[in-house]
């Protein structure tokens, strides 16, 4: 897995083929990569909000009841996982469209690694800045993107051409998908499921 990581960030196009090409299952693929990588930006979040708190045009940092960050880190851990899983249905969904093959846990297996900058990216919530935030998370999501576009050719084995619609496609789902993930947050908090600060 830190192989596979590390190659990632080092040299994307070569990686994707030595993905590819090894023999992959759901079981260690999902609980090794997945659930390891998925909680680093939950536990940070939850160290950062408890600990350190966010200072944004107050005095004094703002942070919430560990009862209530645990909650929430509850919750986004799950969120991710679905988030996971939902973009490894749609991309074996749209592989019939461009002639590809891959099975399920083919296309679970690249929407895992394909998100790993955004789990990695998550260390900076261990110090809920609101700047430093976006800068990590813009570099993150376009290292992603990046990682999308060179990926899809590759482990699909399509034309540089279709992979370029087929990950413009998979880019707009995974929109959506986030957007019904914040959504999903404001319902949560409108029932009064939200955050807890402490005073």
């Amino acid at each position: 897995m830190i192989h596979h990581v590390v190659g990632l960030f080092t040299h994307p196009g070569q990686e994707w083929r030595d993905i590819k090409g090894e023999e992959r299952t759901i079981g260690p693929m999902y609980l090794i990569h997945v659930l390891v990588l998925a909680a680093i930006p939950v536990v940070s979040a939850y160290i950062g909000t408890t600990q350190v708190g966010w200072a944004i045009g107050t005095v004094e940092p703002v942070r919430l009841t560990q009862a209530s960050a645990m909650y929430m880190t509850v919750l986004s851990y799950i969120a991710m996982l679905a988030g996971v899983v939902v973009m490894g249905a749609f991309i074996h969904w749209m592989a019939r469209t461009y002639d590809s093959t891959p099975t399920f846990n083919d296309c679970l297996v690249f929407a895992a690694y394909t998100a790993t900058p955004l789990f990695i990216a998550g260390l900076s919530a261990l110090y809920p800045n609101l700047w430093l935030a976006m800068i990590v998370g813009t570099a993150a999501i376009s290292y992603t993107v990046y990682l999308l576009y060179q990926g899809i050719p590759i482990f699909m084995d399509i034309p540089s051409e279709e992979g370029f619609l087929f990950s413009s496609s998979i880019l707009a789902v995974g929109l959506v998908v986030l957007v019904g993930m914040m959504a999903t947050a404001v319902i949560f908090w409108g029932f009064g499921i939200g955050p807890v600060y402490l005073r």
